[in-house]
C-alpha cells in the first residue's frame, strides 16, 4: 500500500534532473504557467480584435472607443503575463516589468489628458510612442525570450516586426498601407503564438528550477559578502 502511494506521488510530481540538481514541478508552478498563457491569449485576442476593427471601420467613433477598451484589456493581460513569466535572469524580468509600468502610466496620462479618443491620439501624434512604446518593448522582450527558448518562427518574426512598426510610425517612415500590412501581420502572428503556447506542454515553460535556485542562492551570497 505504501509503495502504491509513493508511486502515485511520483507520477503526480515527477523528479526532473536539472543542471544544478533535481527538482519537482508543483501545482503552483503549473498554475503560474496557465496564468501566463491565459494573459497572453487575452492580450492576443484584444490586439487582434482591435486591429480588425481599426482596419475595418477606422473612422467610426464607436470603434475608437472599443479600441481604447481593448487596449486597456491588452495592457492588463500583458501585465499579468509579466508577473508569472519564468525568466532565469531576474534583472531582465524586472526590466520588462518596469517597461510595462512606464508604458501603462504613459497610456493612462494620454487617455486622461487628451480630448481625442486614445487610438486617434496615438495615430495623430506619433510622439506618444515615446511613452506607450514601453509596453510594446516589454512585449517584444517576451517574443525574444520565446524565440530564444523555443525557436518559434512566429516569435522570430514578431521580435523585429514590433519595433519596425513602432519606429516607422514614430518617425513617419512608413506609408499608411505599409503600416496596415505590418499591423495585420503582427495581430495574426501574435494569435498564432498564443494558440501554440496554449497547447505546449507545461514543464518547458517552467524551465530548469535548479537554475533559479542556484541563481537565487548566488545572489543571496553576493549580498551577504557585500554587507
Amino acid at each position: 500500500m505504501a509503495q502504491q502511494i509513493m508511486a502515485e506521488q511520483a507520477a503526480e510530481h515527477p523528479i526532473y534532473q536539472g543542471q544544478f540538481g533535481d527538482y519537482t514541478i508543483t501545482a503552483g508552478d503549473r498554475q503560474g504557467v496557465v496564468i501566463y498563457r491565459a494573459g497572453l491569449m487575452v492580450a492576443a485576442l484584444c490586439f487582434a480584435i482591435g486591429t480588425g476593427l481599426a482596419l475595418w471601420q477606422p473612422s467610426s467613433p464607436t470603434v475608437h472607443v472599443a479600441i481604447s477598451i481593448l487596449f486597456s484589456g491588452f495592457t492588463v493581460a500583458l501585465g499579468v503575463s509579466l508577473l508569472t513569466i519564468h525568466i532565469y535572469m531576474a534583472a531582465l524580468h524586472r526590466v520588462l516589468q518596469m517597461f510595462w509600468g512606464i508604458g501603462a502610466i504613459a497610456a493612462i496620462a494620454i487617455s486622461h489628458f487628451d480630448p481625442e479618443p486614445f487610438a486617434l491620439t496615438v495615430y495623430h501624434h506619433p510622439a506618444t510612442i515615446w511613452g506607450i512604446g514601453f509596453i510594446f518593448a516589454a512585449l517584444a522582450g517576451i517574443f525574444f525570450k520565446e524565440a530564444f527558448c523555443f525557436n518559434r518562427f512566429e516569435t522570430k518574426l514578431l521580435t523585429p516586426l514590433v519595433p519596425l512598426l513602432l519606429v516607422g510610425h514614430l518617425f513617419s517612415l512608413l506609408s499608411p498601407d505599409a503600416e496596415q500590412v505590418l499591423l495585420a501581420s503582427w495581430a495574426a502572428l501574435m494569435l498564432v503564438f498564443a494558440i501554440r503556447k496554449a497547447i505546449q506542454p507545461i514543464p518547458p515553460d517552467i524551465g530548469d528550477k535548479s537554475v533559479f535556485e542556484y541563481l537565487k542562492k548566488r545572489g543571496a551570497g553576493q549580498t551577504a559578502s557585500d554587507a
